[in-house]
């Protein structure tokens, strides 16, 4: 005998009407609290620009970076990961990396410009904008290559737009010449920002088990030069990193047509 077809039975509503909450341990939060931790220091730094005390800001921009780097691992260590946490992550990188550094480096040498310097400015966070639109549309990972990134990410663009502060700190005590070219640069590294060629990514670097140590204490040297002599090592772990982007440049992967070789 043939059952007649009918819609999928429905499980019955809760007697008192509502659905069951899912439970959280607060511990899984933690990576939230981070993003919004970092958020608060990226608006922080640019308090303490206005205020003229631009290493702290500068500090803070670094502090922000370092928590951005950390939570999403966290996340994904305690198995806490979310749409919303994605979200909120991309939301505060704008501030902290295209917002916030563009007006630091607008009070510290921009301001007698006036309206050039103000494009400048715009054109970096549009940039950073646009970047971080299109890392969330790629499943915030563009090309979904994890060993590489296309164009420069958002928290390495912010430390390459202030090179001109962290030189000018290092060499003159701060004062910015050649504003004209400050401006400029703020527009190039806009552009690297929304570039399509590789960029490094040392998510999944690798070292031998017996290379730990060598690491460390080159871990230990960078943070005692950081204390020691915060600007230059700032200028000079710029300058690192630009020379990276260059041999990426020029080391172009070849396209996967020739690499495959021919046939069997």
């Amino acid at each position: 005998m043939t059952m007649p077809v009918g819609p999928a039975p429905v499980d019955p509503a809760p007697k008192n009407g509502r659905r069951p909450r899912k439970k959280l341990h607060i511990v899984q939060l933690i990576p939230n609290f981070m993003t919004v931790a970092a958020l608060c220091a990226g608006l922080t730094a640019v308090r303490f620009a206005i205020e003229g005390r631009f290493g702290l800001a500068v500090a803070l921009i670094i502090a922000a970076a370092v928590m951005d780097g950390l939570d999403g691992r966290l996340a994904r260590f305690l198995k806490s990961e979310s749409d919303m946490g994605a979200e909120l992550d991309s939301l505060c990188d704008l501030v902290n990396f295209g917002v916030a550094p563009a007006l630091i480096t607008y009070l510290w040498a921009l301001q007698g410009m006036r309206a050039e310097g103000w494009i400048a400015c715009l054109i970096y966070a549009v940039a950073c904008l646009l970047r971080l639109a299109r890392f969330n549309i790629g499943n915030r990972q563009p090309d979904n290559d994890s060993n590489s990134f296309q164009g420069v990410p958002s928290p390495a663009g912010a430390l390459l737009v202030m090179l001109p502060m962290f030189l000018a700190f290092a060499i003159d005590g701060g004062q910015p010449h050649a504003t004209g070219l400050v401006a400029l640069w703020m527009a190039i590294v806009g552009a690297l920002m929304v570039g399509r060629f590789r960029t490094p990514s040392f998510k999944r670097a690798t070292i031998y088990a017996e290379n730990v140590s060598f690491v460390l204490l080159a871990f230990v040297g960078l943070v005692a030069a950081l204390l020691t002599y915060p600007w230059t090592t700032l200028a000079l772990v710029d300058c690192a990193y630009l020379c990276a982007l260059a041999y990426s440049f020029i080391k172009k992967p070849r396209p996967a047509n020739e690499q495959a070789g021919p046939e069997a």
